[in-house]
Order: C-alpha cells, then structure tokens, then sequence
C-alpha cells in the first residue's frame, strides 16, 4: 500500500495548492470533555436541530447505527443491525487487534501538515465495519459536531465493507449554532472487499469562518462499488479536499458526485482522483457547482493504466451572483485502450430560460429557484432512497437561502 502513498505523493506535487493556508496554532487543540449517552434524545434541541441540517436524524429513523462526536469527545456509538459494526476508533485501537492493519495503511502520515496533525493530535473517530455478506439495509450514519469556539477537531476514520456485504453511510458534519470559527481535520480511509458496494454520503453543514481539511483515500477490490456523495452547500471560509481511490480488482468501480455553493468570502477547492489499475475498472467523477458570491475550484482526475477501462469526467458551473468559478478536469492514459472522456462548463443563467418560465407564469424568483433546482438535480445510480431524501432536503434548503 506504501506503493500507493508514493504514487499519489508524486501526483500531489505537480498540483499547485488552491485554497486559503490554515496557521494552525490559532485555534485551540484542547476542548471540553464531553460524557458519553446511552440514548440520543438526552441531546440539546439546539443540537438535534443543527444535526438534522447535515443529514443525522437523533430519531435514527430508518437508521441502522449511529456514531457522534462532540468536539473531541465520541459520546454515542451503536449499531442495530447485527451484521454492523460501530466503535470509536481510539477504543479500536486499544481493543481490536486487526484494525492495526487498516489503520493508516492507505492515507500517508506525511501527506501534509493536516494529517501530521491528526497522527499526533487524535481525537477520536469511528470505526463503521459491515461484516461479510451482510446487507445493511438503512444507512449508519454519523455526526462530527463542533461546539468550542475557534477549536480544532482531528478525527480519524475507518470504513470497511466486507467481501459480499452492502453498506450506506451518511456522515454529517456540523457546527453549533454559536460556533463561527473552528477547524476540521478528518482523515477517512476506506476499504471495498470483493463484491462489496459502499456508499457514503458526506453533508457539511458548517459556520462562516470553518476551515475544513477533509483527506480521504479508498481501495476497492474485485467486483467493488464505491459511491462517494459530497454535499457542501452553508458558507465555510474555507474547504479544501481531494479525496482519492484506488480501483484495484477486476470490474471495480467508482462513482464520485458532488453538489456545491461557494457563498460570499468563501474558498471551496473540491474534487476527486481515480486510479483504474484494475481489468475492466469503470469511474465517474461528476461535480455541480453554484457561487453565490464565492470561489469555487473543482477538479477532476482520472488515471488509467490498464487497457479497456473507462472513465468520464462532468465539471458543471454557474455563476449566479459574482464569485470565482475554476474547472480543472485532467485525464491521464498510460497504456493503449483505454476510454476517457471529459466535458466542462461554467456560465451563467441565461435570461432567456428566466423569461420563458416568466411566460408561463413564474415570478422571476421562482423562475430562477425552478433553473438552479434542475441544475443541482444529478441522478445518482445506486443511491439508496435514504441517501437521496437527505441530498434533496440540503439542496432545498440552499436554495431557499440563496433566493
């Protein structure tokens, strides 16, 4: 796997860095210790409601286990599925012998200052197994909270579905309502057995002047799907993260979609990279992003090493009031055979779109809201109707907040 650290190191370097630089000793590495619950409604109002806008339900309504941290303190973790697997991840390491082999086996220790400081200033983080052949049908889902003001977070997280099994995961990651500035550094490492199928959807719902350092890298084996859904549409000062995957068994695929909104002051650097190193591997990379005002960067890359697989790449734009829009899609094919395609595009609303709708009797709000709404719509294959209920409702809420 040190071959892969390697690999995506040398990738990294020719990227020149997008996005504001992060001091991190302006914000505070010790929070309050928060005590663990045995049952989520002993939580705040104000924190349900706050929770609820990242996609986390305290209800767990059609939720198969749930995982919350609150600052550096995991204080709920349970699964209601047997075939399911939830435990914070310092009680992992202390407890389960084999996470040693998952535990930074993917993402490099020396990637960056971010994930220096996640190794030597853990927090917590979880640990979601799904255990072989198990078919976990509502998703687990997950909540990192912020509740100290102008703290840092660290978490580090571990995602393994088995070889057969069918796991979803939705993870929130949200601040208190008080909460204005902070920092968020999550390393997430994921693993898809053979024949697997993991999706995991990702909601942020921060405050205006978050920094949030998201690193991630996946490995997906013979047969695997991974679906990667990323959701950021609240102002944050400032987002950067790349997440990338490895597709390294025959017929691995994998599927990244991402919807956005840079909101007035904010830097958003957001994308993906994919390795098709496996036969007959398959990715799509497909982003939707809206500046209200903001900077967007949004980029794409698609790696193909082994003849007959196949990618494609979608960066979409829009300029809506102001802002900074930059697509990068890069295809890269080192062997013959391979099939690559990529389309890119930034503009505005056209007014005769507006005017046309306005002719069949919108107001010229509701005719702008009617076009924003089809261009955040992406049809997601595999989604579970979970996942997309949760995708919706952030969209709306967006919406209205832009309108």
């Amino acid at each position: 796997m040190r071959d892969l650290d390697r690999e995506a190191a040398s990738a990294k370097d020719k990227k020149a860095k997008i996005g504001s630089d992060v001091n991190l000793d302006s914000f505070a590495v010790e929070s309050p210790k928060h005590e663990r619950i045995n049952d989520l409604n002993k939580l705040s109002g104000a924190d349900k409601e706050q929770m609820i806008f990242s996609g986390v339900d305290t209800s767990e309504k059609e939720r198969s286990g749930s995982y919350i941290q609150k600052d550096s303190s995991a204080i709920f973790s349970f699964s209601h599925d047997d075939g399911l697997e939830i435990i914070p991840i310092k009680e992992a390491l202390e407890k389960l012998d084999w996470i040693k082999d998952y535990y930074w086996k993917l993402a490099s220790v020396d990637t960056d200052k971010y994930t220096s400081r996640a190794r030597l200033d853990l927090h917590d983080g979880y640990v979601i197994r799904a255990l072989p052949g198990s078919k976990i049908f509502f998703p687990a889902q997950t909540c990192l909270y912020l509740e100290k003001e102008n703290s840092s977070q660290h978490v580090h997280n571990i995602i393994i579905a088995e070889e057969g099994s069918e796991l979803h995961v939705i993870s929130g990651c949200a601040a208190a309502a008080h909460v204005n500035r902070g920092l968020h550094i999550g390393i997430t490492e994921f693993y898809v057995k053979k024949n697997a199928k993991l999706s995991f959807t990702m909601i942020h719902h921060w405050a205006e002047e978050m920094m949030v350092r998201p690193r991630s890298v996946a490995m997906v084996e013979e047969g695997g799907l991974f679906l990667n859904n990323y959701v950021s549409m609240k102002p944050a000062k400032s987002i950067q993260t790349y997440p990338t995957t490895y597709l390294t068994g025959k017929g691995a695929v994998a599927r990244f979609y991402s919807l956005l909104v840079g909101s007035p002051g904010s830097e958003l650097d957001v994308g993906g990279r994919v390795y098709l190193k496996g036969e007959a591997t398959r990715a799509e990379i497909i982003s939707r992003a809206i500046t209200n005002g903001g900077n967007i960067t949004s980029r794409g890359d698609l790696i193909g090493e082994v003849p007959g697989v196949k990618g494609h790449l979608e960066c979409h734009g829009l300029i809506l009031n102001g802002g900074f829009m930059h697509a990068i899609p890069e295809l890269t094919g080192k062997v013959d055979g391979v099939e690559m395609s990529h389309e890119a595009a930034v503009g505005k609303i056209a007014q005769e779109e507006i005017l046309y709708l306005m002719s069949r009797g919108l107001t010229e709000d509701e005719a702008t809201a009617t076009i924003v709404r089809g261009f955040l719509n992406v049809d997601i294959p595999d989604l579970p109707p979970q996942l997309k209920a949760e995708i919706d409702r952030a969209v709306e809420m967006s919406q209205k907040e832009m309108m």
